[in-house]
């Protein structure tokens, strides 16, 4: 009995001695580097202050009642009047090349795409003030890259990029940006990932149509957009790009691009000003449980095959209406975004391997890709000149028009329409289905511009100043509207 508990007691003896070592081992040791603080040290001073200065215009009055393009006329109505805006946000270098003394900065589209008709400046941590260039701008993914060049001497600091692939929800995030004003320029706010993938957010009508977020609680506040995300290794992995906040503020939810995503892109803004993507030629469907059911699949995964396009590299290589594309190059599809993504983000003329299960039996089928097709976008004449029309237009399938809750099957979806412009003048708007040209059925971007181009030709012959189309409001309601030529 005695031997019993003389071995209880060691037992407990042993188990409090291990118990204050794990606990020395625990201790926070005060003069030990905090992994944040050596973050920022090294980071901060990459970051930079981006302002804009252009001229933007604006309607002259507020009641839809007085929009209305008969009453403007008729009562001779001021219609659009310009006014300087002055907008500020953030960015960071990503390269230097010491040799030209050129350092480029990433940043939002949103930030700097009216700079091209104004001024950008930029503000280095010195408080140094450079004019920017802008060396590219894609508003499908809402980066941009800018350029300065500093002075001789002027110490520069490059942000290094992460692996956004590699990130694991509840791991640390630290946001760096200027958020607010001018003085409140390079803070620093911590949260964690706190999810990723997150597409289809109904982020205003100039939202991005590729989106595959990283979500944070990093407090990410008005001006912070085009900041850097970073980890804990101090490496960027997102750029700041928005926040869902009913009021501008902050509510904890913050939104930043990838930056894998975002290097695909840089290196065609850089190499050409614009991005070139690939294009495979099906509609994709997402996956439901009633159709995972239906062809037996094992998990909600992978996008349906719900249309072929003719003459596409889908086609090409044997697709089919109802193949499931289960994984592009061995990367599990998990979502239609993320399929997406995924051939937009691979290169004209490369072969990705598509893992599908056809017949309900799994193969893989190698596809080429081509360039996206030119005439998928048309944008009428934004020039000035007597015919300068101003609208873009895309197919009625594209995924805008799925952004835009487009119903038709029928006509063009209107994507964008120039300020001040003939198409802005006739009461036309983001979202409206443009079916006919002077009675002639448009269905294509391409019969777009053949059709408009006849009409302005039309037009010209027989002297007169108007086009006629005939549209589906964003209400499917259907009216005419006049485009007139001054």
């Amino acid at each position: 009995m005695m031997k019993m508990w003389k071995q209880i007691v060691l037992v407990i003896v042993a188990l409090f001695l291990m118990s204050c070592a794990i606990a020395k081992d625990n201790m926070i040791d005060p003069n030990a580097p905090n992994p944040v603080v050596e973050v920022v040290k090294n980071v901060r001073d990459a970051v930079v202050q981006i302002r804009v200065e252009a001229k933007v215009t604006v309607q002259n009055y507020i009641n839809p009642f007085f929009n209305d393009p008969w009453f403007r006329q008729f009562f001779n109505f001021p219609q659009e009047q310009t006014r300087p805006i002055v907008s500020l946000g953030s960015g960071f270098i990503y390269e230097y090349n010491p040799n030209t003394r050129e350092a480029f900065i990433l940043t939002n589209n949103h930030v700097v795409e009216k700079g091209r008709e104004g001024t950008i400046t930029v503000t280095m941590a010195d408080k140094v003030v450079y004019t920017a260039t802008v060396v590219g701008l894609d508003p499908n993914t809402d980066v941009a890259v800018i350029k300065i060049v500093v002075k001789e001497g002027e110490k520069v600091t490059v942000a290094p990029l992460g692996d956004s692939d590699k990130l694991q929800i509840g791991e640390w995030a630290i946001a760096i940006g200027n958020p607010f004003s001018e003085g409140l320029d390079r803070t620093v706010t911590l949260g964690v990932i706190s999810a990723t993938s997150r597409a289809n957010l109904n982020l205003g009508e100039n939202a991005p149509i590729y989106q595959d977020f990283i979500q944070t609680d990093a407090a990410i506040n008005s001006g912070n957009s085009g900041g850097p995300l970073l980890n804990i290794k101090g490496e960027v992995i997102g750029i700041n790009a928005a926040l869902a906040s009913t009021n501008g503020g902050n509510v904890g939810i913050g939104f930043a691009i990838p930056i894998n995503l975002a290097k695909r892109v840089v290196e065609d803004l850089v190499a050409s000003g614009k991005v070139t993507r690939a294009y495979i030629g099906i509609l994709a469907q997402e996956i439901t449980q009633d159709i995972m059911e239906s062809y037996g699949l094992k998990e909600v995964a992978g996008v349906l095959v719900a249309k072929v396009e003719k003459d596409s590299p889908a086609e090409k290589a044997g697709l089919q209406v109802e193949d499931i594309i289960l994984e592009i190059n061995g990367q599990k599809i998990t979502s239609v975004p993320k399929f997406r993504i995924a051939i937009a983000t691979a290169k004209a003329g490369q072969e990705v391997a598509l893992k599908i299960l056809h017949n309900k039996k799994e193969m893989t089928v190698k596809v080429i890709l081509e360039a996206y097709p030119e005439d998928t976008i048309a944008t009428a004449d934004t020039t000035k000149g007597t015919l300068a029309t101003g609208i873009t237009v895309e197919a009625i399938d594209s995924p805008i028009a799925k952004r835009l809750n487009v119903t038709s099957d029928k006509g063009v979806v209107v994507t964008k329409v120039e300020p001040n412009s003939v198409a802005a003048k006739s009461g036309l708007k983001v979202g409206y289905v443009i079916l006919k040209i002077e009675g002639k059925e448009v269905n294509s971007p391409k019969e777009f511009n053949t059709e408009l181009e006849k009409a302005k030709t039309n037009m010209e012959k027989e002297n007169r100043k108007t086009i006629r189309l005939y549209v589906l409001d964003t209400n499917n309601q259907p009216s005419i509207l006049i485009l007139k030529f001054e």
